[in-house]
Formats: structure tokens, sequence, C-alpha cells
């Protein structure tokens, strides 16, 4: 390979690398974007809060300190965890809730979007975060407490509605969170 083509590949792998971070840079805008269409949707994919099913609330005490580490790269690391289960949950059993559909599927596209978008610019980040183990357990000890409580209500229209309106709350927190950023 000549010089030039060296400095061609070289030019090449500099432009891409200063792309992606800027990509990364300009995250917590297009999070927020993100975060406020996924609440829209969230919104559109049902109706308000059924009344029967104010007997049946339940409080999941969302970890907030685990959007509370030193280093915002750690933050985005979480974020991105916390969507993954959001991803996850909203992947189950949802014969019973009567949702619109499309609504759903718009905000799982979303979800995944973000999640794969995070995913690029958190890689590194990734071994800090999870030295601390403390975070991670306690987040899918919410989740797992979110997922057994569907289970147990089997999937129900009040258990999915329940779900529903937490994950709003989860995600009014991770906006909080990214406008302080």
């Amino acid at each position: 390979m000549n010089a030039l083509a060296l400095i061609q590949v070289g030019l090449i792998l500099l432009c891409t690398t200063t792309i992606s971070s800027l990509q990364c840079n300009h995250h917590p805008l297009q999070q927020r974007k993100v975060i406020e269409n996924s609440l829209q949707l969230l919104d559109k994919m049902g109706e308000k809060f059924p009344q029967q099913c104010l007997r049946e609330k339940m409080s999941f005490r969302f970890p907030k300190q685990v959007l509370k580490p030193r280093q915002k790269e750690t933050v985005k690391v979480a974020i991105e965890e916390i969507f993954q289960h959001i991803f996850y949950i909203f992947s189950k059993n949802r014969t019973l809730a009567a949702w619109d559909g499309t609504a759903l599927e718009q905000f799982q596209n979303g979800l995944y979007q973000q999640i794969e978008q995070l995913e690029a610019c958190v890689i590194k980040k990734k071994t800090l975060y999870f030295q601390s183990k403390a975070n991670r357990l306690k987040l899918k000890k919410y989740f797992k407490k979110i997922d057994c409580f569907l289970k147990d209500k089997q999937h129900n229209l009040c258990s999915w509605e329940i779900g529903r309106a937490e994950m709003r709350r989860c995600l009014q927190l991770i906006d909080k969170v990214i406008r302080k950023l």
C-alpha cells in the first residue's frame, strides 16, 4: 500500500470516529426527543387509567440512585439498561391489554433504536458502570418486580395499565436526568 492510500484510510477513520463521537455528544437532545415521543406513544397506546384498576395500584419504587452516578457516561449506560428492561417488559404477553397496536409498535421501535444508538456510545463505559454491580442489581430487582406483578396478575388489563403508568414515571425520571446533563 502506498503512502497516499494510507493517508486516505487514515482520514476516513478519523472522519468516522469524529462523526460517531459527534452523535454521542448530541445524544442528550436526541434522547429527550425520543423520550418525549415515547411518552406520547404511551398515552396514545391506551386510554385514561381505568378507574377499576385504582384498587390494584402498586408501588414499585424506582431506584433513583442508579441515575445519580458521578460521571455522565455512566448515566448513559444506566439509561441504556433501563431502555432494555422496558423493551423486554413491553415484549411480553399483551393479549389482555386493549392498546393501539401501531402506537405500541412505534414505542418498541423507538426504544430499540435508542438502545442501539446508546450501545454505540457507551460500549467502553459499560465496564466502569458494571463494576458497581449494586446499581445493576437494583435495576434488575425493580424490573423483576414489575415482571412478576404482570405474571401474578396473569397479564390482565389492570396489570398492564399499572405497568404502563410505571414506565411513564420511569421515562419521566430519565427525562429529568437528561435535562441536567
